[in-house]
């Protein structure tokens, strides 16, 4: 009995495992069986319930919808991401979500495969209504700081495919849960990803100053002072609303 148990308990365990981290193996197979989802589709199926649960924090920001521009402003420490919007002129907080799961530690992203979520000032480039993880948006890392570093340093693998997804498992992406990248999704594709930007943090600058880790390169220094100017227009009040991760 006990053996009947613990073979039951380590096939359910194996099970878990195979279907979180081995979505990239099974979920394209998956994929080609139900049919290719289009982003219409999705916002077909998830639009009208994701803008009605975001509404009205956009209506007490005072920010019509869509707006024009959005941030999304990540910081590791905390696994808290937050969305601000404008209209044009000042910027307000809309929302903040709990990050699921975010791998690795305070630092910026090197290389392929070191499962390090980037830090950096970056752009959203492409929708994804096929993401095994639900859905997903790409992010432009490496972008061109990341890249004049790398090949200074000889690294010719500083990684790619970051993305902002859904589920709760992260190898280097910010992993938001199923309910947070389907409003994230469709916020982005509501307001256009050329007007979005991305700022992944190691700690909230807006707190106290960020300091490199021990062993760091002298550029990561520049790095985050460049994360800390970019943070200045996204300054929290206490009457702000968007402090309270969904």
């Amino acid at each position: 009995m006990k053996t009947k148990i613990l073979l039951y308990s380590l096939s359910i365990t194996l099970l878990f495992i195979f279907g979180a981290f081995g979505r990239g193996l099974w979920h394209p197979v998956y994929a080609k069986t139900v049919g290719q989802r289009t982003v219409s589709d999705i916002e077909n199926r998830y639009g009208e319930q994701s803008r009605a649960r975001i509404a009205s924090n956009f209506k007490q920001a005072g920010i019509q919808y869509p707006p024009q521009k959005i941030t999304f402003l990540a910081s590791k420490d905390t696994d808290l991401l937050e969305v601000w919007a404008s209209n044009g002129t000042q910027w307000a907080p809309i929302k903040t979500y709990d990050i699921k799961a975010a791998s690795g530690k305070l630092g910026p992203k090197l290389r392929e495969g070191d499962r390090q979520v980037p830090e950096g000032i970056y752009k959203i480039i492409g929708l994804n209504p096929n993401s095994a993880y639900h859905l997903s948006m790409k992010i432009n890392y490496p972008n061109k700081f990341d890249l004049k570093w790398a090949s200074k340093e000889n690294r010719t693998e500083p990684g790619s495919n970051i993305f902002i997804h859904g589920n709760a498992v992260s190898i280097g992406c910010l992993a938001m849960g199923n309910s947070a990248i389907e409003e994230l999704f469709i916020v982005s594709n509501d307001v256009g990803i050329k007007n979005i930007n991305v700022i992944i943090a190691p700690s909230d600058p807006r707190i106290k100053a960020l300091v490199p880790p021990k062993g760091s390169k002298p550029w990561v220094h520049e790095l985050y002072q460049n994360i800390e100017e970019a943070f200045k227009p996204y300054q929290k009040t206490s009457a702000s609303s968007a402090n309270t991760p969904s």
